[in-house]
């Protein structure tokens, strides 16, 4: 199974902006729940945005609605998050995930329920 693929981590200054990508095999990605999970050091990994790519529904965590967007590129099976406004809590692995099957909404917190990983990148906000 190829894995997912991530891009576009990096460092900023806080209110800075980022947008990761991820590219996923056309059977993973297509009528699916792509997610994006992130790790702080020394912290449990929590799930932060997902889009069904069906038909474009999104959810987002509360600590990053308003800030983060999460949007795909049907052609090219290929999700992005958009970060804006970035605070140094934001500051962590980043990683791109899918279930075997999901529905919407795309909400299930727990890392149990995803089958395909990425390698993570890294998101670096310092103040």
């Amino acid at each position: 199974q190829v894995p997912l693929v991530e891009s576009g981590g990096g460092s900023v200054q806080a209110g800075g902006s980022l947008r990761l990508s991820c590219v996923a095999p056309i059977n993973t990605f297509r009528g699916n729940c792509m997610v994006w999970f992130r790790q702080a050091p020394g912290k449990e990994r929590e799930w932060v945005v997902g889009i069904y790519t069906g038909h474009g529904s999104t959810s987002y965590a509360d600590s990053v609605k308003d800030r983060f967007t999460i949007s795909q590129d049907y052609a090219k099976n290929t999700v992005y998050l958009q970060m804006n406004s970035l605070k140094p809590e934001d500051t962590a692995m980043y990683y791109c995930a899918a279930p075997r099957r999901g529905r919407p909404p795309c909400t299930l917190t727990e890392m149990k329920h995803y089958n395909y990983w990425g390698q993570g990148t890294q998101v670096t906000v310092s103040s």
